[in-house]
């Protein structure tokens, strides 16, 4: 927050200010360089040890490990080699049997998708591409009429500025010439004083 702070401009009049001179530009920046040296923003808190489950744990390890991800056993999916004659016992064919219903079952699942992609998969994807140009003419008219809401507040800050811009520099030269003016009464009663000083003391 501080940071934001300290880096916005604010520009009140930037059509009736002139620009800073390079000079004068040089003397600000050194001036604002010795302020931001002299008070620095308050240190962050340092952040609180983690505190995670062990699943997470493990998980991170696995991945510091650059070990592969085992969640789910790919090879049911595959296709089964057939048994060998010497399994003859109903037993020892429910493992086989029952990876083949599994394997079955995916590959028939597999098989729909494809099917129903091959048919309604190019309508669904003009149909989505057709959704994503309408968000995005969407977007396109909000930034124009974003932009032309600027132009027309620049148009008009800028109108008031011009307006009184006269009567600004007019009341900035009032100022220059009250000052001047005090300063010369200033210089002229201090010139009087000196001379009544002088007379007072030729007199003594």
């Amino acid at each position: 927050m501080t940071s934001s702070i300290r880096t916005t401009v604010h520009e009140s009049l930037p059509y009736i200010d002139q620009d800073p001179t390079p000079a004068e530009r040089t003397a600000a920046e050194a001036q604002i360089a010795a302020e931001l040296s002299s008070s620095s923003p308050p240190s962050l808190p340092s952040p609180p040890p983690p505190n995670f489950s062990p699943l997470i744990t493990a998980e991170l390890e696995r991945i510091s490990k650059k070990e592969p991800l085992k969640a789910i056993d790919l090879s049911r999916y595959e296709i089964q080699d057939t048994p060998p004659p010497s399994l003859t016992s109903p037993s020892s064919l429910l493992p086989p049997l029952s990876l083949a219903y599994t394997t079955h079952t995916y590959l028939q699942g597999r098989q729909t998708n494809l099917s129903l992609l091959d048919a309604y998969g190019k309508n669904a994807w003009l149909v989505a591409n057709w959704q994503s140009e309408a968000v995005l003419a969407a977007l396109e008219r909000d930034l124009a009429a974003a932009k032309r809401e600027v132009d027309v507040v620049n148009i008009q800050r800028r109108r008031l500025q011009d307006e009184v811009g006269e009567e600004l520099r007019g009341l900035e030269e009032t100022w220059k010439r009250g000052v001047g003016r005090v300063i010369e009464t200033e210089i002229a009663t201090e010139a009087l004083r000196h001379q009544v000083l002088e007379r007072q003391r030729g007199g003594a």
